[in-house]
């Protein structure tokens, strides 16, 4: 390790020089409160950015144990400093002046959801702290301007560790609130399975969000209540009795009119499968973390998928045991979706009316007396929701707003009426029976259903091999490797694009070390899942350097983006 001051002085002396003679500065130097660690440098001053690694030593940081001694408290701490270094670093980007993207400081900006990321890691045993972030190294045109980077290094990078990253300096109230919170969401996640529960919705929680682009609480929103018959209390270890909605394991359905709250209780419990910030508004709205939203995916490929549950009988003998197709329609999609959610040990579907086929939710009356079953190959949801739960335990929270035919299959009916919810259960079941006895049309009985076939084993994509290949988002909608892009638009519990970008070094990371044809794919996944447990996001990376922006996805999420991998060459046994 270096000093800091021999940076100094080589900076010193390239002052002027071609850009390449910034590559002289890889390497790590001892300053006074870190360890700084230039892992990569841009090739030109137009080029991604420099990448920098900040190491703190946990004796000088002097955070207490306390803080990060548990799982939950540890990212939450993760989540805190990485906002507060955010916050104060961008005020000094590009106070540097040059070409470019000279004087660039940035570091991964985080949303409304605490996810564990790259940019800001605390070591468990000894409290280390770890700081991964982009500087654009300074030129004048290709021309070193070391002065400017002596500005970064020297002066405008110490001065934000100092404050955001020693205990001394820091807001210790808020960081006592930010992981007294984590303990009661985590809390509050243990609860649910005692309580036989999916999910908890507390009163006063804000549900609507500023806009369909932003994640902020509306403000002057209407306050959540529970229905007294679902009320639920959970007492948390530091806020104590806390009153909620708990919805139970089984069938959940969620009706109401038009602009009432049903998709907007939906999304809150989607995004539940995350811990939210102080603040947000849903800090105590979880859903158990297993749970999947399910909507059609009108062309969306499917490889070897077992949809037979769903799909039988087609025209030409096509087997729906291990279907393949290329442009799949958006009743196949959808029962694609619901049989990987299985593959993927999902819990929960979430399905809201809107966004789903009609078609594989229900046919009409009058649709069966006009095209009889044995012409219809599509059975339809309606007719398997009860199984899925009854025979193999997977629950449904479904929203509905034109039709009344899942009244008889519900367990719980929940009326979301000017974004208050209330328990109809008694009432609807009541009005179901009535309009049940004056029908004529006989529902589907099959005691014989089984779970989709999951003997699935993928054979390596040689072109996503090496240590070239390169890695790209585009927002939230896609993640291509290499010039092969996978759309994720429609996997709608991703929250950002770090954890698109992380999915990206998963699927090559498996690709190059376990799919084999051999092995099956649950298999690679849960052994993939365990890896990074134990090694975290580095465990993928392969020996390179850690990547400042990643965070990381679900285990449900890698499974959602094998399955959209044209590339890959799927059999079924």
């Amino acid at each position: 390790m270096k000093d800091m001051n021999e940076l100094k002085d080589l900076l010193r002396r390239i002052d002027h020089k071609g850009y390449p003679a910034y590559k002289d500065t890889k390497g790590i130097y001892q300053f006074t409160n870190y360890i700084l660690d230039i892992e990569h440098i841009q090739g030109d001053p137009f080029a991604s950015p420099s990448n920098i690694k900040i190491i703190i030593k946990g004796k000088t940081a002097d955070i207490p144990e306390i803080y990060y001694n548990k799982k939950c408290k540890r990212i939450m701490l993760q989540d805190y400093l990485l906002r507060q270094f955010g916050k104060k670093i961008e005020k000094y980007s590009f106070l540097a002046k040059g070409s470019g993207k000279s004087g660039l400081m940035s570091i991964s900006k985080c949303g409304q959801e605490i996810l564990e990321r790259s940019a800001c890691q605390i070591n468990a045993e000894n409290g280390d702290i770890i700081i991964r972030m982009e500087i654009g190294f300074p030129a004048n045109g290709r021309s070193i301007n070391s002065r400017e980077l002596i500005k970064i290094l020297f002066d405008f990078l110490p001065r934000v560790v100092n404050e955001t990253m020693l205990y001394k300096n820091i807001d210790k109230t808020a960081i006592e609130k930010n992981c007294r919170l984590s303990e009661e969401q985590e809390y509050i996640r243990k609860e649910l399975k005692k309580h036989g529960l999916i999910a908890f919705v507390a009163n006063g929680s804000i549900l609507p969000r500023e806009s369909g682009i932003s994640g902020k609480p509306l403000k002057n929103a209407v306050k959540f209540r529970t229905p007294q018959s679902m009320n639920v209390e959970m007492n948390l270890p530091y806020s104590g009795l806390v009153n909620g909605m708990g919805i139970p394991q089984g069938i959940t359905l969620i009706v109401g009119g038009g602009y009432h709250g049903k998709s907007t209780l939906l999304e809150a419990l989607e995004k539940g499968v995350y811990n939210h910030i102080l603040g947000d508004g849903r800090e105590f709205v979880i859903t158990d973390e297993t749970a999947m939203k399910i909507r059609a995916e009108d062309g969306r490929s499917i490889r070897q998928v077992d949809i037979s549950m769903f799909i039988q009988n087609l025209p030409n003998k096509i087997d729906t045991t291990s279907f393949y197709t290329e442009d799949a329609s958006g009743s196949t999609s959808q029962a694609a979706n619901v049989a990987e959610a299985i593959e993927a040990d999902c819990n929960i579907l979430l399905i809201d009316e809107d966004t789903s086929a009609t078609n594989f939710m229900i046919r009409d009356d009058l649709m069966q007396r006009v095209i009889k079953r044995e012409h219809e190959p599509i059975i339809p949801y309606i007719e398997r929701i009860r199984e899925l739960y009854d025979k193999f335990g997977i629950s449904t929270i479904l929203v509905a707003g034109s039709s009344g035919a899942y009244f008889e299959k519900a367990d719980v009916i929940i009326q979301m009426e000017s974004y208050s919810a209330y328990d109809i259960t008694e009432y609807a079941k009541k009005e179901a029976k009535k309009y049940i006895a004056e029908k004529s049309v006989e529902t589907i009985k099959n005691d014989n259903v089984v779970l989709p076939n999951m003997e699935r084993k993928v054979c390596a994509y040689k072109d996503w091999q090496g240590d070239r290949v390169k890695i790209k988002i585009n927002g939230l909608d896609s993640v291509l490797i290499q010039k092969d892009c996978i759309d994720m638009r429609y996997v709608e519990q991703l929250v950002d694009n770090e954890q698109l970008r992380t999915l990206g070094y998963i699927i090559k990371y498996i690709n190059e070390k376990m799919f084999n044809d051999k092995a099956n794919l649950r298999d690679v996944v849960e052994c993939t899942w365990d890896l990074i447990e134990q090694k975290g996001i580095a465990g993928i990376c392969m020996n390179r350097y850690l990547p400042s922006n990643l965070a990381m996805p679900r285990k449900q999420e890698i499974y959602a983006c094998i399955n959209r991998c044209r590339q890959l060459k799927v059999k079924c046994e």
